[in-house]
């Protein structure tokens, strides 16, 4: 199995356009890094096609930031996200 490192948690979930907000708690989130979301009811991994700060797209998101992502599936606040190593 592929080492996992926690990168943030979901903070918001917008159901009509699939988008859930991820707070990078600590190290780095990019484009094209493969990522595991982690919950109660949410088990499932993708790839990080793109992302939002502040409705601009970006291609590295750092602790602090606030990133808007699309999900391939329902996601919760509080799920965890994990960034997967290959």
């Amino acid at each position: 199995m592929a080492e996992e490192k926690l990168v943030g948690k979901i903070t918001h979930y917008f159901t009509n356009i699939g988008v859930g907000v991820i707070e990078i708690t600590q190290g780095k989130l990019g484009v094209g890094d493969k990522i595991h979301i982690k919950g109660a009811t949410s088990d499932f991994e993708q790839t990080v096609d793109s992302m939002q700060v502040e409705h601009e797209n970006v291609e590295i998101a750092k602790k602090g930031d606030a990133i808007g992502l699309k999900v391939e599936q329902q996601v919760r606040e509080g799920d965890e996200v994990y960034k997967t190593a290959e």
